[in-house]
């Protein structure tokens, strides 16, 4: 089963928040999804062009037409260090252009675990999936080691910045900001890994699912 199956991404605007593969995935998604439709990939805060992915025009115009050509594509507003903001086509207007958009909405400084500043995650309110990220490989690992914004991770999860991450703590931590409609734990690559996926998806009151995206294998936890 592909991906984009198993995750049920709808039509329309899909955003991608957390860590542990955010890239990674949308790159995924959008290989599949260009198999079934037009594909727009870009961002509401910054990320670096995606991979394999053409950079098209910042423009509806220029849009309109590099979709003409090309199923999947890459857009933003250039910055500096030759990364993307978000675009300058409205992402109500993108969701008319392609059927597909997929958006990075937040960062993680390549942590597997984060929790998110008030000004985070930069959801647009025409999003019809907003998926969360785990990296199983924060499982085991003190909290100010794997967790972006530990700072505000710690409190969340009930614990000290020195403990480890836990399911529990992980629960914790993402039931209290309520930010997701399903979560994907990614790098679960050994069976310690996938005891600690499987006892977060229990705790977890929305669809999970967990596999390891790099090696393209994945499966419903719940």
């Amino acid at each position: 089963m592909e991906l984009c199956d198993l995750l049920q991404i709808p039509k329309g605007i899909t955003c991608l928040i957390g860590g542990g593969g955010k890239t990674t995935a949308l790159a995924l998604l959008g290989r599949e999804l260009s198999r079934r439709g037009t594909v727009i990939l870009c961002t509401t805060t910054h990320i670096r062009p995606v991979a394999g992915f053409p950079l098209a025009p910042n423009s509806e115009i220029g849009l309109r037409e590099a979709l003409a050509t090309h199923s999947a594509l890459c857009t933003g507003t250039p910055m500096e260090e030759g990364k993307l903001t978000a675009p300058a086509v409205p992402m109500a207007r993108l969701r008319e252009l392609a059927d597909y958009v997929l958006v990075e909405a937040d960062g993680a400084r390549h942590r597997p675990c984060k929790a998110h500043a008030p000004h985070e995650p930069v959801i647009p309110p025409e999003t019809a999936l907003t998926l969360l990220l785990l990296g199983a490989e924060g499982f085991d690992r003190p909290i100010l080691e794997a967790a972006h914004r530990p700072e505000r991770y710690a409190p969340l999860a009930q614990a000290a910045p020195e403990d480890l991450i836990t399911p529990e703590r992980a629960a914790r931590v993402l039931l209290a900001e309520g930010l997701h409609d399903a979560v994907l734990i990614n790098q679960m690559e050994s069976p310690r890994q996938e005891a600690l996926a499987r006892q977060l998806a229990a705790l977890l009151p929305c669809p999970v699912y967990g596999g390891a995206l790099q090696k393209e294998e994945w499966k419903c936890l719940s």
